[in-house]
């Protein structure tokens, strides 16, 4: 088993504490009712919300994939870091074991958020994962990401 890790840093006008809250904490509600081309469904399937729960996102009609469960590896409310790790679904494969991530955010001086996360992606056997393999998931995540950001700044009132 290998273990590939991609690193990525990006910007977000929204401050840490919002930006955090619509991300991480409400996107079970947030992300279906913004997206539902993307995201159908988010239900916790095991746990408290906490580390160690396990939900299961189901996604639109349009997807490649129709559902993945994650884990909640860890949750710092304070420090604004979340990290979890997909355990089930079709978006893995016999090439792909688990796929673990981390995002973490911190205040920018201009007072939004430098959003930076890590993925780890633990293979089976010697299989190598390329750069240009994670890509597409990455700009599926930006775009969603993005879908999330310009909702907070056309309702300001949200999540605070």
């Amino acid at each position: 088993m290998g273990v590939f890790t991609y690193a990525d840093e990006s910007t977000s006008v929204i401050p840490p504490p919002r930006l955090f809250k619509a991300l991480v904490l409400e996107a079970d509600t947030l992300i279906p009712k913004i997206a539902p081309q993307a995201v159908k469904s988010a239900e916790i399937v095991e746990g408290d919300g906490g580390v160690g729960t396990i939900k299961k996102i189901s996604f639109g009609e349009g997807c490649h994939y129709s559902y993945v469960k994650h884990r909640i590896d860890g949750l710092d409310k304070d420090n604004f870091v979340y990290s979890y790790s997909l355990v089930e679904g079709d978006a893995l494969s016999d090439k792909v074991e688990k796929i673990s991530y981390e995002i973490k955010l911190v205040a920018s001086a201009e007072g939004g958020s430098i959003i930076k996360s890590t993925s780890n992606y633990h293979t089976t056997g010697d299989v190598e994962i390329k750069e240009e393999d994670v890509k597409a998931g990455k700009e599926k995540a930006t775009g969603l990401f993005k879908l999330i950001e310009n909702y907070l700044v056309a309702n300001p009132d949200a999540y605070n």
